[in-house]
């Protein structure tokens, strides 16, 4: 069994799309995660003229993702809230990992579908989803405009259940169903090297309130988890 503040089994996979300008399939235990980037030499007609670049995401999950069939967003008509507000989040994030400016007027679409899902989905969308960013920036000789390392974790505290309890680390989706605080973790470092710096902390209580004290150190934890992953990421790169 992982001890509290072990992440789960990590598996990237680069390549994975031929045809995508960057890809890497990342794997969290049983949560799977495709994640490609699309360079487009255009930006949306609100950016035209303002000499910089735009980052977006899309996020899906497959229909056997889950133990029982979801039916695809696209035969019901409309998207999910929670899925428009992962897109959000995935893009949000990324767009701190790049300098706009240097970019130029280009658009980065980040494409990531969810394979199977065992808990932590967006957090691994987000952290796969800066490895082909950064594989799609270096094929077209844009790598300066990558400044920052983007991760993100799930952290929270489990309170029930047979496994691992306290403050956990990476939580498995009968962790997360668990879990009486629920927080995701985005963090950011200079590719220049330094601290880590918050991008995002959504913290939650989900069975109970929780103390500042308790706040703090899911932040540590969640922060140590990142930088984890973020060795992980940097072992790819050439």
């Amino acid at each position: 069994m992982r001890l509290p503040d072990q992440l789960r089994p990590l598996i990237f996979e680069l390549g994975t799309q031929l045809h995508a300008d960057g890809s890497c399939l990342v794997k969290l235990g049983d949560t799977h995660v495709l994640c490609s980037a699309s360079l487009e030499e255009k930006v949306p007609g609100w950016m035209k003229g303002k000499g910089a670049g735009w980052i977006t995401a899309e996020y899906g999950m497959l229909p056997r993702s889950t133990h029982t069939r979801t039916d695809r967003e696209a035969a019901r008509g409309k998207q999910q809230g929670r899925t428009v507000e992962i897109q959000r989040l995935i893009g949000r994030s990324l767009r701190q990992a790049v300098d706009l400016k240097l970019l130029g007027e280009r658009q980065i679409t980040l494409d990531c579908d969810v394979l199977n899902a065992d808990g932590g989905t967006r957090c691994a969308a987000i952290t796969g989803a800066w490895v082909a960013l950064a594989v799609a920036l270096g094929k077209a000789g844009l790598g300066a405009a990558l400044v920052r390392q983007i991760s993100a974790v799930s952290v929270g505290v489990v309170e029930a259940g047979e496994g691992r309890r306290g403050q956990v680390l990476d939580l498995e989706y009968e962790e997360d169903h668990l879990a009486a605080v629920d927080c995701n973790l985005v963090a950011a470092r200079p590719t220049s090297g330094g601290e880590l710096e918050l991008v995002e902390f959504q913290s939650t209580g989900e069975g109970r309130s929780f103390t500042r004290l308790e706040a703090t150190a899911l932040l540590d934890l969640g922060l140590a988890g990142c930088a984890q992953l973020m060795v992980a990421q940097s072992g790819l790169l050439p």
